[in-house]
């Protein structure tokens, strides 16, 4: 059975590429969200295996919706165009398994995230 990605960003030209790409992957993404409070709303209805947590949102910051998301039995891989040495270090504080710089997006690059 695939993982199954729920992706949180406002940009929906990387959510669409992130789609593609995973999904050649052999992930199943199961839904997007374009801010953090449709983020949540959205990873509690369809219990997606990981969200793809943009770090920087319109409403809020991914690291605020990963602390939402702590208990919930969804893991949390954290993404943004930011340099990993700036976000990297505070992904696991917030909750989340690990975090992926955009530019690096794979389907390898998430499953070591999520190791």
């Amino acid at each position: 059975m695939p993982t199954r990605v729920l992706i949180v960003d406002d940009h929906a030209r990387f959510r669409a590429s992130a789609r593609r790409l995973l999904e050649l992957e052999g992930y199943e993404v199961v839904g997007e969200a374009g801010d953090g409070a449709s983020g949540i709303e959205m990873a509690a209805a369809l219990r997606p295996d990981v969200v793809l947590l943009d770090v920087n949102l319109p409403d809020t910051t991914g690291f605020d919706v990963s602390d939402r998301l702590r208990g919930t039995g969804v893991r949390v891989v954290l993404t943004s165009d930011r340099d990993a040495s700036e976000v990297a270090p505070f992904a696991e504080g917030a909750g989340a398994c690990g975090f992926v710089p955009k530019g690096a997006l794979s389907g390898a690059n998430l499953a070591r995230a999520l190791a």
